[in-house]
């Protein structure tokens, strides 16, 4: 059995500030060269880390092409939502939005939490877990969405979009340390989330890891350098072991990435560290978000958790409604 695993596509109608080529065009390149890589290889499924759209709703004019690319991959496509699949970090608006749409027509078909997926090819049986991106993520116990307790099967992978860090990562920023969930009964956990990826982290037989995302949005110098992969995952020999293909579609980063906003973009960076640091001081916040800021003010006024989920709710329907709205202009 042999699995490809990408994330982070941020399908979208147009080129990103920062990008120099015509993005739509090259994303569609990317997507063409992930089917030549998933035929050449054998591969009996792809796996998706989230955040497939760039957006909950995007229009079908913008759809259109990529669903009939990704039709001709030939296998299955399973994967996760990520924060920009959902309205309001809500997988609870998944049936309102453009990937829970592809699920209900099966051609991505979503990997949901507590419901295990079972490939089975070639005398081998690989369980496939998933967890969507919700407002929670990496604030809660990390135990309750990165660690699986029971394999029943020869393999476990679990996809989670979430901020998994192979180390401690920046003040103020919500993350999660592989250090923390080193029990998980996952043979692999795989994230998506953050762009930048990190290096594979090895314990007693079990691996983490983030490869970077298939796309770059910034022209952050480590972006810029990097050159965005695919994994194959491939069990033909017993055991798992990780292909790396950098994606031969994606050009260097001096050739599509626009640098000249870079002193502009660190100025912008420090002033909004700068008020982030303010708002820490003032107000002790721990994470600057609308699911953090909520919670400091339901903790301090004694507000009972439906309370504080109807917020998020309201929240996730007014982004839904501007979207709706936006997309009718």
């Amino acid at each position: 059995m042999k699995l490809l695993f990408l994330t982070d596509t941020h399908i979208r109608a147009s080129s990103p500030q920062n990008r120099t080529d015509d993005f739509v065009a090259t994303l569609k390149a990317k997507f063409r060269e992930v089917n030549e890589i998933a035929k050449r290889e054998g591969v009996q499924a792809i796996l998706h880390g989230g955040d497939l759209f760039d957006i909950p709703s995007p229009s079908l004019a913008v759809c259109g092409d990529f669903v009939q690319i990704m039709g001709e991959a030939g296998v299955p496509i399973y994967g996760i939502a990520g924060n920009h699949d959902v309205f309001g970090h809500n997988p609870d608006t998944l049936p309102r939005t453009m990937l829970g749409f592809l699920d209900r027509i099966g051609l991505f078909r979503l990997i949901h939490p507590g419901k295990p997926l079972f490939l089975d090819h070639a005398g081998t049986k690989v369980q496939v877990t998933g967890q969507h991106y919700h407002y929670d993520l990496d604030r809660r116990d990390p135990r309750l969405d990165y660690c699986v307790d029971t394999v029943e099967a020869d393999f476990g992978i679990h996809l989670v979009h979430g901020m998994l860090m192979d180390r401690a990562f920046m003040d103020g920023v919500a993350h999660t340390r592989v250090d923390q969930i080193l029990d998980t009964a996952a043979d692999l956990t795989l994230c998506g989330h953050n762009h930048l990826g990190w290096p594979e982290v090895k314990h007693d037989g079990k691996i983490f890891y983030n490869p970077g995302g298939f796309v770059r949005l910034s022209n952050h110098p480590t972006d810029a350098n990097r050159r965005p992969q695919v994994l194959i995952l491939d069990f033909t020999s017993g055991k798992l072991e990780i292909k790396k293909i950098r994606l031969k579609t994606a050009r260097p980063g001096d050739e599509c990435l626009d640098r000249s906003q870079t002193e502009e973009a660190a100025f912008a960076a420090q002033r909004l560290a700068d008020f982030v640091q303010g708002i820490k001081a003032a107000g002790d916040y721990k994470v600057i978000d609308i699911g953090a800021i909520i919670d400091e003010i339901a903790g301090r006024e004694g507000l009972p958790g439906d309370v504080r989920e109807e917020a998020m709710n309201r929240i996730a329907s007014a982004q839904e409604r501007l979207t709706i709205g936006e997309n009718k202009r």
